[in-house]
């Protein structure tokens, strides 16, 4: 493990920090919000750039991954958040519901950073990309109605162009520049290559630090709610990655496809969530807020596992 890998947790926690000061400016809170779509499409198209099209058609026949993960995703996942919701948050039944649906929707974006980080399979974990967002959106409404009691309408609108922007474009953009220079096999691509898809970390950084930034003056005035929170997520992470490992075992995955597993079966999309959680519930601020919370527990999360992996990846001998 090199040196910058090492320390990638770190700075990712530096990020965050950052974020959280500069947050205190009203003005910078205001705005940081506008930087965190750019900085998240600026890093996948440095991830898209690099992967090759062959790679993710044959992820697309591997049904035992595909079975795992959606089995995870779709039936484990959300038995086991209404469990740790019902234990922690008993008591705000929109807190309840906010942390539910923070868990049933699975990433769609930045996992496929933190799998690259932590040297996964990204052509696997991107293949499952479109099952995941569509069952997800399919399934949601479901949950709302199994375990809240709940039905929700979805702006499909807002939801489309939040897709859009976050992943058809930077695919697009990177299969043009491919076709272009040929792979990067012209001097001007090669160069581009390589400084987007060196750059993806600090394209993460700064999509993390905008979020904390445009986030901070509101986790400031609740706490209490991070506090609540604190707790049920982190189980849910330490249970989970427990139990993806385990199913990794099982299945006799490569260490590749195992940490894809994991990191697919972590992320969550809180994004998608809140723009249905505004939409359906807008007299219910705690369930929005519960999706605004989340993410800033997830990521150093995701941030320390991706290390976690790292350490575990077998050695040459």
């Amino acid at each position: 493990m090199s040196l910058f890998e090492k320390l990638q947790t770190v700075i990712m926690l530096g990020a965050i920090g950052l974020g959280l000061a500069l947050g205190q400016s009203s003005l910078i809170s205001e705005y940081a919000v506008n930087f965190i779509t750019p900085s998240l499409m600026c890093m996948l198209f440095g991830l898209f750039l690099g992967l090759p099209l062959t790679d993710l058609k044959k992820s697309f026949f591997d049904l035992k991954f595909t079975a795992a993960s959606l089995s995870l995703n779709f039936i484990w996942i959300p038995i086991l958040g209404w469990g740790l919701g019902g234990i922690f948050l008993a008591e705000s039944p929109a807190l309840r519901l906010g942390y539910l649906m923070l868990l049933v929707t699975p990433c769609t974006d930045w996992y496929l950073v933190f799998t690259g980080l932590a040297r996964g399979n990204v052509p696997l974990s991107a293949a499952i990309l479109p099952l995941n967002l569509i069952l997800q959106v399919a399934l949601l409404p479901v949950y709302l109605l199994l375990f809240a009691g709940l039905t929700g309408q979805v702006d499909l609108g807002l939801l489309g162009r939040g897709l859009l922007l976050a992943l058809a474009a930077p695919f697009g953009a990177a299969q043009l520049v491919r076709l272009i220079f040929k792979s990067g096999s012209r001097p001007a691509g090669l160069i581009l290559s390589r400084i987007f898809a060196g750059g993806q970390f600090v394209f993460l950084c700064l999509a993390i630090a905008a979020m904390f930034a445009s986030q901070a003056r509101h986790l400031s005035g609740h706490l209490e709610v991070f506090y609540r929170l604190l707790w049920p997520v982190t189980l849910f992470f330490v249970i989970n990655f427990l139990v993806g490992r385990v199913v990794a075992r099982v299945m006799k995955f490569s260490f590749e496809d195992s940490v894809s597993l994991s990191l697919t079966t972590l992320a969550r999309n809180s994004p998608i969530s809140l723009a249905i959680a505004v939409t359906a519930f807008p007299k219910e601020p705690l369930i929005a807020l519960a999706l605004v919370i989340g993410p800033l527990i997830e990521l150093p999360f995701l941030g320390l596992i991706s290390q976690a992996l790292l350490w575990l990846r077998p050695r040459p001998d």
